[in-house]
């Protein structure tokens, strides 16, 4: 993270920490996901290696250069028995501690001209092999994207579910001082009270529980945000819906973009360029090599005084070499059958996943508009059960109908509201699957 993205992070941080009214907003959690989240940094780190891979250092296309030098010391002691032509006479000549230095250095060129092509083709199975990372590291950040609005959408669900229980706690609190007060002055029994008491503790339990639910969900938020510091966020509680859906287009969209589907066509070209490689071994390699090369060598040649005590020697020395290796036992034939089974094995898988994934989707699509067809009917019966709920409310304070009857529809009331909140969240997640499917998550606009 750059210096100015930092500062900005650290200073959103702080007003978040300071005003437990600041809201994060869709946009800034993904933003803040996008650059911190764990997942998509070591995808990131993935893909640099892959590229790594595919420079010209590592493709076998430049020659190697060696320098070697080397000096060697020798310290003899030396003797040489000979007959005297002449007088016919043994001799010998002795000589102790005799050295000998000698100095070598060399440069060496080494390249393969032709290797069967196979260089070429592992260049270009590199690159499918990037294009793999390229796509698994997009895998990995549609993942984060569903990730994150789950968990989003989940701590506006126990947000507004936690509104409401705070609503029906108050709302039973106030029926518990009524029937305190009716009992005080003889106006109902202790049964109603008892009734009242019970019900507040109920619904304060229902209450203790969202919030744990929330705050649990909200450090979930953290861990996907890469946060470091356990930040109570607010969340935006409201939710539009992509009306421009529609099946045909979403099908489309998922053979040409869905990544699963992407890395199953690139393992098939590695596959393929696999092959290549292995039938590259059937060809012959040309190769050349050249160094120059420089020696010295002193000698206290004391045996035969009349010997070179200094030679040196420097010259170019170059070379082509062919090598083919016409039969090698049957290795590489095996390799190239092995390699044309596992590109028949990728070709199987890529059929299998665009059934699975057809087939998901279609389910996934019905799902949603079952969904959204709930989601309009728990609308509807919000309302209802909200106009039954204040009817019933004055009826109540007039002692038309007695305490389990105005519990019954608060019941109602609030297991309506919870209903309607779990179709409008899981309709806003259902669509976004949809659009994961399809590859087009991260074109998302709130």
């Amino acid at each position: 993270m750059n210096i100015n993205k930092l500062i900005l992070f650290g200073c959103f941080l702080l007003s978040i920490q300071v005003s437990a009214q600041e809201i994060l907003t869709k946009e800034e959690a993904l933003a803040i996901a996008l650059e911190n989240n764990f997942g998509i940094k070591i995808a990131y780190n993935n893909l640099e290696v892959a590229e790594n891979n595919t420079s010209i250092y590592n493709r076998g296309a430049l020659p190697t250069v060696a320098l070697t030098s080397g000096a060697d010391y020798r310290r003899n002691n030396q003797s040489l028995i000979f007959t005297d032509r002449d007088t016919g006479n043994d001799a010998e000549i002795s000589g102790n501690g005799v050295v000998t230095k000698t100095y070598s250095a060399s440069l060496g060129v080494n390249y393969t001209i032709f290797d069967g092509l196979g260089r070429k083709y592992n260049y270009q199975q590199l690159q499918k092999t990037y294009n793999l990372t390229e796509v698994q590291a997009r895998e990995t950040i549609e993942n984060t994207y569903l990730q994150l609005f789950t968990t989003y959408f989940q701590i506006a669900r126990l947000s507004e579910n936690t509104n409401n229980l705070s609503e029906a706690l108050t709302i039973s609190k106030t029926r518990l001082k009524r029937a305190q007060y009716q009992y005080d002055y003889g106006q109902s029994t202790r049964l109603e009270y008892l009734n009242a008491q019970v019900d507040v503790n109920n619904d304060s339990i229902s209450l203790i529980t969202a919030k744990q639910q929330l705050n649990t969900a909200k450090r979930g938020l953290n861990v996907i945000l890469g946060a470091k510091e356990d930040i109570n966020y607010v969340v935006e509680t409201e939710v539009d819906y992509n009306t421009m859906l529609n099946y045909g287009d979403l099908k489309d969209k998922t053979l040409a973009n869905n990544a699963l589907l992407k890395q199953g066509e690139t393992n098939i070209a590695i596959s393929e360029f696999n092959i290549k490689i292995n039938k590259a071994n059937f060809l012959p390699s040309l190769g050349f090599n050249a160094s120059y090369g420089f020696n010295r060598t002193e000698n206290e040649n004391l045996i035969n005084p009349f010997g070179a005590k200094l030679i040196t020697s420097d010259g170019l020395n170059a070379g082509i070499n062919l090598t083919w290796n016409i039969f090698d036992g049957g290795s590489t034939k095996t390799r190239v059958a092995n390699a044309k089974i596992a590109l028949d094995n990728q070709q199987i898988l890529l059929e299998q996943q665009k059934v699975n994934i057809e087939n998901n989707l279609k389910n996934t699509w019905e799902n949603y508009n079952n969904q959204l067809f709930i989601l309009t009917a728990q609308e509807q019966n919000v309302l209802t059960n909200q106009n039954n709920f204040d009817r019933t409310q004055e009826r109540f304070k007039l002692g038309q109908i007695t305490s389990v009857e105005f519990r019954q529809a608060q019941i109602n009331l609030i297991n309506s509201k919870t209903a309607y909140n779990n179709a409008k969240f899981d309709a806003k997640l259902i669509e976004l699957q949809l659009l994961q499917l399809s590859g087009d998550i991260m074109n998302i606009k709130f």
